[in-house]
């Protein structure tokens, strides 16, 4: 190997290692630096300080909500399956894609929709001040930044 090669495949191999060192000391800062936020659901059970009652009725809605949100996951995938099938076997975007397309935005919409009442429905239990703090997470889980 000549001189210029040996220097010209260190030089790479040098470049490659101290590329990978930066890139996994820039993620480690990355990490160090992020403070997650407190979820919606760790915020309800665990900062409100809501009372048994209001424990128990919330933990009603909760088991309503997962069997709604459950059908309407099992609707979506279905849609999609529709939605491979029929663009495997139209190879187009013709009248079983669309109709596949329209079953899944309805199930979407009808999700978004439970969401929405089901958070509302959480609110409607709790007390001014809890409700607040819940209004305030909810707010930055839909606009993080800001209305």
């Amino acid at each position: 190997m000549s001189p210029f090669a040996r220097t010209v495949a260190v030089m790479v191999l040098l470049t490659a290692a101290l590329t990978a060192i930066a890139g996994w000391a820039g993620v480690r800062y990355g990490l160090s630096q992020s403070r997650p936020r407190p979820g919606l659901d760790q915020l309800v059970h665990h900062e409100l300080g809501l009372t048994a009652d209001q424990n128990r009725r919330i933990e009603a809605l909760e088991s309503a909500y997962a069997a709604r949100r459950a059908a309407l996951d099992s609707e979506m995938r279905a849609a999609d399956r529709d939605l491979a099938t029929a663009i495997s076997t139209e190879h187009a975007y013709g009248p079983r894609a669309q109709h596949a397309v329209q079953r899944f935005h309805l199930a979407m919409g009808e999700l978004q929709e439970q969401t929405i009442k089901h958070v509302l429905a959480m609110r409607a239990v709790m007390t001014p001040e809890q409700a607040g703090r819940f209004d305030k997470t909810v707010s930055k889980a839909l606009a993080p930044d800001g209305p």
